[in-house]
């Protein structure tokens, strides 16, 4: 084994050298899970920690974000007062499995929540005004929305001025100002305290983990468990893995642990919805992080590329076996569809690209380009040629709907 090599590997099939990315894979006696850890960024001293991962040791006290009290006081109030509580999620996996995990969440304390999300087609990102105001006029007193919100000004505004109140549980980057809210959860806030903002790279499924957390001794605190079962929200953590990976969520610290447990709650077979799915997608053994990323996640996400976007969040919060194979084996079908939508586009996609060899920039459009399949797309042509990539699907009135991703070092 060569010194300084990963794995003894000099070169890639590409010809770059693999070399460890610190001093601590020169050390040839040490096993390989240790060589990675400290390749990325480990300390010494909190190897164990790592190598197996608990959510004790991981999970920090939720009341160092910024609103999370505030927000668990709410949702404490609304739960004890037999309020309507609205779940709005995002169309993608992290939406769906953020809002799966309240809406289970939330059921195992008596209430049965409403859950809306939009269509990916015709709303777009995001919570609208209009939707939110529509759930006011179905009974709604209080919305939560995860996965999306922290930049929706001008629906958070109607939303307040139709007296609904508004949890945010979001992770995207946010503004200097903040939208009108009853609380904004977001470990990127610009204003949040140096332990939260440590917390940036956990997907929003896992601040919706943490908000149920303090819910729950929210609740605890006020007795509410006094005369019932409380529920374990440690039961919920194979949904969290898999929006933790299927966002593709930095696997460090919290988000480790996070994964390695809920990949044994999910060992157990609880959830129905992701069984029928493991079945669908043809695993034949316990789903692994690989199966999270490549055969599970894939198959939510196409409810919300080509089919109907609730799908996913039906599936994984079904009590109805037969339901769940019905829907489990339609998001496989919708997948099939996905991918072949998607290999048309990137054919077409590349074949323009091939012509901006020079440019900084790839930028391609086309006339019938499916909306659904453009973020990835965008994704195939970064790594393809190496540049930021932006793929727009025009409309027949003219009018088009872009997705961009960036190299390393190139904010867009």
């Amino acid at each position: 084994m060569t010194s300084g090599f990963a794995c003894g590997v000099e070169r890639s099939l590409s010809g770059q050298p693999w070399r460890w990315r610190r001093n601590g894979g020169d050390d040839l006696q040490r096993d390989l899970v240790d060589q990675l850890l400290l390749a990325r960024g480990i300390e010494e001293s909190d190897l164990a920690r790592n190598r197996a991962p608990t959510i004790r040791d991981f999970l920090p006290d939720p009341s160092v974000f910024a609103d999370m009290d505030k927000a668990a006081a709410r949702l404490a109030d609304a739960v004890e007062q037999g309020e309507t509580i609205a779940i709005f999620g995002d169309y993608d996996v992290d939406g769906a499995t953020s809002a799966a995990l309240l809406t289970l969440l939330l059921r195992r304390l008596g209430v049965e929540a409403m859950v809306y999300i939009p269509d990916r087609l015709m709303e777009g990102y995001g919570p609208s005004g209009a939707a939110l105001v529509e759930l006011k006029r179905r009974g709604a007193t209080l919305a939560v929305t995860v996965d999306c919100g922290a930049q929706a000004f001008e629906a958070l505004d109607e939303a307040a001025a139709a007296g609904l109140d508004v949890i945010v549980c979001d992770h995207h980057q946010c503004a200097t100002n903040l939208p009108t809210a009853h609380s904004v959860i977001n470990p990127n806030r610009l204003d949040e305290s140096e332990i939260g903002a440590a917390h940036g790279h956990v997907a929003a499924v896992g601040m919706a983990f943490l908000l149920g957390v303090a819910l729950l001794r929210e609740l605890r605190n006020r007795g509410y468990f006094a005369g019932r079962p409380e529920p374990k929200i440690i039961d919920l953590l194979d949904i969290v893995a898999l929006g933790t990976v299927a966002d593709v969520a930095r696997l460090k610290t919290l988000n480790r642990a996070f994964v390695t447990q809920g990949l044994k709650v999910m060992a157990d077979g609880r959830n129905i919805g992701l069984v029928a799915l493991a079945d669908a997608a043809r695993l034949v053994k316990s789903p692994t992080c690989r199966d999270l990323g490549f055969a599970l996640g894939p198959r939510i996400n196409a409810g919300g590329r080509v089919g109907k976007s609730d799908l996913g969040v039906r599936l994984l919060t079904s009590t109805d076996p037969e339901e769940a194979r019905a829907i489990a084996a339609e998001l496989d079908r919708l997948n099939e569809e996905r991918r072949a939508i998607e290999m048309l586009v990137t054919e077409q996609a590349s074949a323009a690209a091939e012509l901006q060899a020079e440019a900084p920039l790839i930028l391609v459009s086309g006339r019938g380009w499916h909306p659904g399949v453009i973020g990835i797309v965008a994704s195939r042509l970064k790594e393809r040629f190496g540049r930021p990539a932006i793929v727009i699907a025009e409309e027949e009135d003219g009018t088009g709907k872009g997705s961009g991703r960036s190299i390393s070092g190139v904010d867009l």
